[in-house]
């Protein structure tokens, strides 16, 4: 590499104007390029280097600072004001977790993990205060002690999930675990952070054993699939053929929470263009080679509904999976504004809430492609929806494979 270097220092370097008017960039150059970097690194460096030393003699830099200084204006116009907000942004949250101080001093006295853990979720809380005016409603409905399994919609990025552990971890100290899709445990740096907030790519088995030791656990049976390729126009859902949840259910006897969050496909999205073919792709492969766009700051309101609560002897997979997807469904349609737009959801944040319209022919016609009926899972009492074994039929898709979907 060295070598290279000196040949073009005494073929190039006095032709370059550059060079001969900054020569100490030459010498960093070969300074660099004697250094006895990492086996892994050297090839890169090689390449990094001779680019540079190849950007230097054909690239008129003269001309890129005449650029500079001439569009310099317009930076300051529209760059320095974001960087502006940015940073204001960053002030409001960093008051928003000052607020949290003693219990972030708390957890720390606790345990390091602890504290961390609580800190974290201190700037999540912010984030989703700051950017998406973010609501819990029905935390009510999740037990102080013991075990529940939410059951979600899954939205294009899982910001409500991020924002309801916040919410669990410093209103109510309890750690809500998470099955999340495997491939995010191939990204490169996150494994700790899996590891810190519970996230596991659980099995059938291993997720019954969390609930059984008193956890609370929360599970999309949409997964990936659901998060890409759902209709942000009508939120359908996308549950294809699983009743890996159901059979978790069953064997840990607990409750489950149903869970919906308004907006949440309208935060983030995916481009209608080539949704097939990327959709395509998954199927084959199951790499979510799909692009997403978006970080709009749209409400978002996440909604726990009342416990759901099976005969827990005598159900079967399919009729648990039927009445989760069920409640799902409706609180869908009771809460969601349908088509979903981007604008509105906006506009939501300074509106006054008021009671969604499903009446009309569009929503109902948008509604019917989603499924959503118009009855209700049979109730016992107010608080709890009891199934009996009713054998009324299944869904065609109803088949059995233990998948369990995710994050």
């Amino acid at each position: 590499m060295s070598k290279n270097l000196q040949k073009y220092s005494s073929r190039n370097g006095r032709n370059s104007k550059f060079v001969s008017e900054h020569p100490w960039t030459l010498d960093i150059l070969l300074l660099a390029s004697n250094v006895a970097w990492p086996g892994f690194l050297q090839p890169h460096v090689e390449v990094l280097l001779l680019w540079i030393t190849w950007a230097v003699d054909y690239i008129d830099l003269d001309y890129l600072e005449y650029l500079l200084w001439l569009l310099l204006p317009f930076f300051i116009l529209f760059i320095f004001p974001i960087f502006l907000v940015l940073f204001i942004y960053g002030c409001v949250i960093f008051v928003h977790i000052y607020g949290h101080r003693h219990q972030i001093r708390e957890a720390y006295h606790t345990s390091y993990w602890e504290g961390a853990r609580v800190a974290i979720a201190s700037f999540w809380d912010g984030v989703g205060n700051v950017w998406h005016g973010y609501e819990l409603k029905g935390i009510e409905n999740v037990p102080d002690e013991g075990s529940a399994l939410f059951i979600y919609y899954h939205g294009c990025l899982p910001l409500d999930v991020y924002y309801l552990i916040s919410k669990l971890v410093i209103h109510k100290n309890r750690s809500l675990h998470c099955v999340g899709d495997k491939f995010i445990f191939k990204i490169p740096g996150w494994r700790p952070l899996c590891k810190l907030f519970s996230i596991t790519a659980g099995t059938v088995e291993e997720c019954t054993e969390e609930l059984k030791e008193g956890n609370l656990l929360c599970i999309a049976p949409g997964g990936v699939r659901e998060a890409l390729f759902s209709d942000p126009n009508v939120y359908d859902i996308l549950w294809g053929k699983r009743l890996g949840f159901a059979k978790v259910i069953i064997g840990s006897k607990t409750p489950v929470i149903p869970m919906f969050t308004e907006n949440c496909r309208e935060s983030f999205r995916t481009p209608e263009w080539g949704r097939s073919f990327f959709r395509w792709i998954y199927e084959k492969t199951k790499i979510p080679l799909c692009p997403i766009y978006g970080g709009f700051p749209v409400k978002m309101i996440t909604h726990l509904g009342k416990p759901i609560y099976f005969d827990f002897d005598t159900v079967t997979p399919e009729e648990v999976r039927k009445t989760v997807k069920r409640e799902i469904r409706s609180m869908i349609k009771e809460h969601q504004r349908l088509p979903g737009s981007v604008w509105q959801g906006i506009a939501q944040r300074w509106s006054a809430p008021s009671k969604k319209k499903t009446d009309e022919p569009e929503q109902a016609e948008l509604l019917q492609r989603n499924g959503a009926g118009t009855t209700s899972p049979t109730s016992d009492s107010e608080d709890v929806v009891v199934l009996r074994r009713e054998r009324s039929g299944i869904d065609d898709d109803d088949a059995e494979i233990d998948e369990l979907g995710g994050i």
